[in-house]
């Protein structure tokens, strides 16, 4: 991928992201992704102050809570099959995009003050909106009321483990793809809450 017309920062976080995932968050220097960037290692500095920063920044920049945001405002239909199906195709083409992120979330090895926590606002986020999504159907009598909470969980967890899964490039259960999984998946929950 062509970075030369990337901002300073974007470069940066693009090749922390690349080192980091490679080589593990303490096998990679500050020195090391500055010029990986094309930078210096003083523009680094400036920019981020700290590795740490600077991998937090990168989770916060690259992850997928703002397009989730963006998709429930402007794309929904108000169907629930729709919806859903709109949703987890959205939600996997970020996570496949960020998969490097994602791994680098699952690896022990970071134990930074607050990382794990950083890493959940965007799942909380998630969580969060699609709960909105379901309670507003409900009003709507599009969807049986139960527990919106609990149902946009378990929708959520569905889609991370066929995220993992396929992360795994699909060892656990190789003749399980992804896009009938959506299809599947979407349909049974779809089924299962309209009225």
């Amino acid at each position: 991928m062509d970075n030369s017309n990337l901002g300073s920062s974007d470069r940066l976080l693009l090749a922390a992201i690349n080192l980091i995932s490679e080589r593990g968050y303490n096998g990679v220097t500050t020195q090391e992704i500055a010029t990986a960037a094309g930078l210096s290692e003083k523009t680094l500095f400036r920019h981020f102050g700290t590795k740490q920063k600077l991998l937090e920044a990168a989770f916060d920049r690259y992850h997928y809570a703002e397009e989730m945001k963006k998709l429930f405002k402007e794309k929904l239909v108000w169907d629930l099959e729709t919806d859903l199906l709109t949703v987890c195709r959205t939600y996997h083409e970020i996570m496949n995009r960020n998969r490097k992120m994602i791994q680098i979330s699952l690896k022990d090895e970071v134990q930074l003050p607050g990382f794990k926590e950083r890493t959940q606002q965007h799942p909380l986020q998630l969580l969060e909106i699609l709960t909105n999504y379901f309670i507003a159907m409900g009003e709507q009598g599009k969807m049986i009321r139960t527990n919106p909470e609990m149902q946009a969980f378990a929708f959520m967890m569905a889609h991370f483990g066929a995220f993992i899964n396929d992360l795994d490039a699909g060892k656990n259960y190789p003749h399980i793809k992804l896009e009938p999984f959506m299809q599947e998946s979407v349909r049974i929950f779809a089924r299962a809450l309209t009225p």
